[in-house]
């Protein structure tokens, strides 16, 4: 099976604000990494915009035909604009305000209620729903029980693990992975994948739908180019 990779464009936006004008322009890169192949582009605005903005999201509608992934933490603004943008897919992370970057998974069992309706929300709306979680078998099943079509493992650990020669560390993703499919969950991935461990990753977690990479593919297009740098990820993951 071929895993979808979409790309997560907020390191441009980053770029782009760090001198206050619109180069390089976020929706000109969203039109390019499709045209070079990927499957779908993602976003993650935060509360304070230090990277896209969530006037960018409205922007990146009508440009993005392939899959539109919005992340974030399901607060009333966030909830608002993905109702009003209905995305292909949204990813719901527990991120605080301060946060650097996604820094941990979702409790499902001791946010069920509060998932579950806001899930049932997107749903509603034919918006298809992801919950960002650790590889925790028991996560697994409370992400079952919010009515969320699929997961995303937060792949952080693996990363740093794999780094460090600990192969071993692919088990738990591997599980959760086939625990999610018996259950009827989608599975995607996410943080910390790079060219060095995707091959690895893809090869050893099934039913790997999709993978959203940000971080490491903007900074390996840096010495390599986008275009070949989003080529060799493809290549990868088939």
């Amino acid at each position: 099976m071929m895993t979808k990779l979409s790309v997560n464009i907020n390191k441009i936006a980053t770029l782009r604000n760090a001198r206050g004008g619109d180069y390089p322009n976020v929706v000109q890169v969203a039109k390019d990494v499709q045209a070079f192949g990927a499957h779908g582009v993602t976003i993650h605005p935060r509360p304070d915009e230090r990277h896209i903005r969530y006037q960018d999201a409205y922007d990146l509608k009508s440009v993005v035909t392939t899959e539109y992934n919005i992340e974030g933490n399901p607060i009333k603004k966030f909830v608002d604009m993905v109702l009003a943008i209905k995305p292909t897919q949204v990813t719901l992370v527990p991120d605080s305000v301060d946060a650097i970057t996604s820094n941990a998974g979702w409790d499902t069992i001791k946010h069920k209620d509060f998932l579950a309706e806001v899930i049932s929300e997107f749903k509603r709306n034919n918006i298809r729903t992801s919950i960002f979680v650790d590889p925790i078998l028991n996560q697994i099943d409370g992400a079952k029980k919010t009515g969320a079509d699929r997961i995303e493992l937060y792949t952080e650990e693996f990363a740093k693990q794999y780094t460090l020669g600990n192969i071993k560390a692919i088990t738990s993703y591997a599980a959760c992975a086939k625990k999610a499919n018996e259950l009827g969950i989608g599975v995607n991935a996410g943080h910390d994948l790079s060219l060095d461990n995707i091959k690895f990753f893809k090869q050893n977690v099934p039913h790997l739908a999709e993978v959203s990479i940000g971080h490491a593919l903007i900074a390996e297009a840096i010495y390599k180019g986008l275009k070949p740098t989003v080529e060799e990820y493809l290549k990868l993951l088939k």
